[in-house]
């Protein structure tokens, strides 16, 4: 907002100020100055902490600093500025100037949520990553909601953002695949077989040997096991990633690039073990190539290629990794199960040893998610007795419900979902309650409509002065800097909870202001005002992949 831009500059004018003058010694850099929307009204329209921060390198008290700095400013603007407890500075903003802004937002509402581009700082994210061996469960679901909102939150804050799924389509786990799906697909052929031991055994797997029995018959029941392993394999796997990618797409997950893993083997592993032995950081023992990770902070040194000469999966990782930063990105984020918390060290040691900055990769781990039904821990799926699926959750809960709960939480914490409470159709249930708000919205409108009462260019928002009108203003202020500070934290949750309290905040408006039946100027500006509210809503949950429906 230009006011929060004004009241920045100026707490930076008034601190030169103040050193130039030598009524304050700076002894480093000024920190930067940040704004918050205080929680209450009586306590300004904005504040900051910036006397508290700037304390040591100005070696004074913070409340001297404020009083200082206070005294430096002026503005046509600003009602008044206030210090409060240790030296918070709070700033009240002249009602003109609050209704001024509220109209730049509805002049210009189409971009409203859309921060300042920031093109020069290119980043990839990588969430996901399930091998292409069976069906997604709520774990890769809570994955998928974070990725994607984060994708969407960084874009909305002006970042330029690359989305990737790493398919795991090489290794043991696609043999173990087609020695699977030739179990069953020989069973179902009649054939007395006996199943792997390290097969895969969900569900899914006999339904992708029934397409392929559906489809082919016994066309490769009489072939050489090698030949129709390979077969079965190749077909498995396009199976399991046509269904993957129909269940990312029917929760609203959609991915700007597909690597597959095994694009790298034998070229870019290669390379990426030749570079490292070239920077002096891989040895030889026992003939096996081996990476001095604990150089790098690593608990100990990482087998890369194993001594019969096959690498490791760690070397397709510093592989993938190197290609991702020769592909120009700023920074890399990876989403990562907490059971990876151990494999961070190892990945960050080797990029160091590229000769790449580790700090430009970030991992975010996903805690465990569990399930509650009636208040009981619900452990596997009623249908097949394994883990419950994404798909199944989806069926039962729907896409929106699932995915505004996978992402109440920080993705750092322990998620306890409630089935029950996801199924709600009531205030109880927060995404229900925030998509009501729209719905309401709409239906405002549609009254409006009917009663002839219809928007305008200029609205006279300063006949706006109730409290509830107010409260519902400076909600809607707050969400460029939550934006931002969701973006900066990696933090879905934090458009989450802003979703829910501006519903809330809107709630309270309708309660207590009226539309139809009062001044017909002030019936225009209330209009005007729940138009920027439902943009806001909806945009919230755009960004949290979850819809905004027109009524309920």
């Amino acid at each position: 907002m230009d006011v929060k831009q004004k009241i920045i500059d100026a707490v930076k004018s008034a601190a030169e100020s103040a050193i130039s003058d030598g009524v304050l010694k700076s002894t480093g850099d000024l920190p930067e100055i940040s704004l918050e929307v205080p929680p209450k009204k009586e306590f300004g329209d904005f504040s900051t902490n910036f006397a508290m921060q700037s304390a040591k390198i100005f070696h004074a008290a913070p409340k001297k600093i404020a009083e200082e700095i206070k005294n430096r400013i002026a503005a046509d603007w600003l009602e008044k500025i206030e210090i409060a407890g240790a030296g918070f500075m709070n700033f009240y903003l002249k009602s003109d100037v609050i209704y001024g802004e509220l109209k730049n937002i509805y002049d210009g509402l189409e971009n409203f949520g859309q921060l300042p581009n920031k093109k020069n700082i290119p980043i990839q994210i990588e969430y996901v990553s399930a091998n292409p061996t069976g069906l997604l469960h709520v774990g890769h679901g809570r994955g998928a909601a974070a990725g994607s909102a984060i994708v969407n939150i960084l874009r909305a804050a002006g970042f330029n953002v690359e989305s990737e799924y790493y398919i795991n389509d090489a290794g043991n786990q696609m043999e173990n695949l087609a020695k699977s799906v030739n179990a069953r697909y020989l069973e179902l052929l009649g054939q007395k077989v006996e199943f792997p031991e390290n097969g895969y055994h969900a569900v899914d797997i006999i339904d992708t040997a029934k397409k392929i029995v559906e489809r082919d018959g016994d066309k490769y029941l009489n072939l050489p096991e090698d030949e129709r392993l390979k077969i079965l394999e190749n077909l498995a796997y396009a199976d399991k990633l046509a269904e993957l990618k129909k269940d990312l797409s029917n929760f609203k997950v959609e991915f700007d690039k597909w690597y597959s893993e095994r694009t790298l083997h034998p070229d870019k592993i290669n390379d990426a073990v030749k570079v490292l032995r070239e920077r002096g950081e891989i040895y030889e023992k026992d003939g096996a190539l081996w990476l001095n990770s604990t150089k790098y902070g690593d608990d100990k040194d990482r087998v890369v290629v194993r001594e019969n000469g096959v690498p490791t999966y760690l070397a397709a990782d510093i592989a993938y990794h190197k290609d991702k930063f020769e592909r120009g990105f700023s920074q890399l984020i990876n989403l990562w199960g907490a059971d990876h918390h151990g494999y961070i060290c190892r990945v960050k040691a080797a990029m160091s040893a590229l000769g790449f900055n580790a700090d430009n990769l970030k991992i975010l781990l996903l805690q465990m998610v569990s399930l509650y039904r009636g208040g009981e821990l619900v452990k596997m799926s009623k249908r097949t007795g394994e883990s419950i699926t994404l798909r199944e959750l989806m069926e039962e809960v729907g896409t929106d419900a699932a995915r505004y709960f996978f992402l109440m939480r920080s993705i750092d914490s322990q998620l306890d979902f409630d089935l029950d409470l996801a199924k709600k159709q009531s205030s109880e249930n927060p995404v229900y309650y925030i998509q009501y708000a729209h719905a309401r919205i709409c239906s405002i409108f549609r009254q409006a409509e009917e009663n002839n009462l219809k928007l305008i260019d200029a609205p006279k928002f300063s006949m706006m002065t109730t409290a509830a009108e107010i409260d519902l203003i400076n909600k809607i202020f707050e969400y460029p800097d939550e934006i931002e500070k969701a973006a900066a934290e990696f933090a879905p949750q934090k458009i989450a909870r802003y979703a829910y309290d501006l519903a809330a905040q809107f709630h309270s408006f309708y309660r207590d202001c009226r539309i139809l039946g009062v001044d017909e100027d002030l019936a225009k500006a209330r209009l005007a005002l729940v138009k920027i509210t439902a943009h806001t809503i909806k945009h919230a949950l755009n960004l949290l992949g979850v819809s905004a429906p027109t009524s309920m």
